[in-house]
């Protein structure tokens, strides 16, 4: 269904997992770029440490965005560990556009 045909909440929704699903793939290709696997983001014991996302967001200027994104919408947080990662959300979403292998869904 087209964007314009949609109900204000339902073209909300649209433009908000739009937005999510574009950061979770530009998510994907930095932290491939900078040597990362998904499984560092997608198993929640693990996540990028406060110094990994530092470098991250110096070495991808994209990177910062896209992380506000994905925690502004609840489908990453931050662990017990203090260490960045998907909430269920947002490992269902990588599950559905990369394939189970992207994501930790046993």
């Amino acid at each position: 269904m087209p964007a314009e045909t949609l109900s204000p909440a339902s073209t909300t929704s649209f433009h908000v997992q739009r937005s999510l699903r574009h950061c979770l793939s530009s998510v994907a290709e930095l932290m491939y770029e900078s040597g990362h696997v998904l499984e560092t983001l997608t198993l929640a014991q693990r996540g990028l440490s406060r110094q990994e996302l530092a470098s991250l967001s110096h070495q991808h200027s994209r990177w910062s965005l896209c992380q506000r994104v994905l925690e502004e919408s609840d489908a990453a947080t931050f662990n017990e560990y203090g260490r960045f990662v998907l909430t269920p959300l947002g490992r269902e979403l990588m599950f559905d556009m990369f394939g189970q292998g992207a994501a930790d869904c046993a």
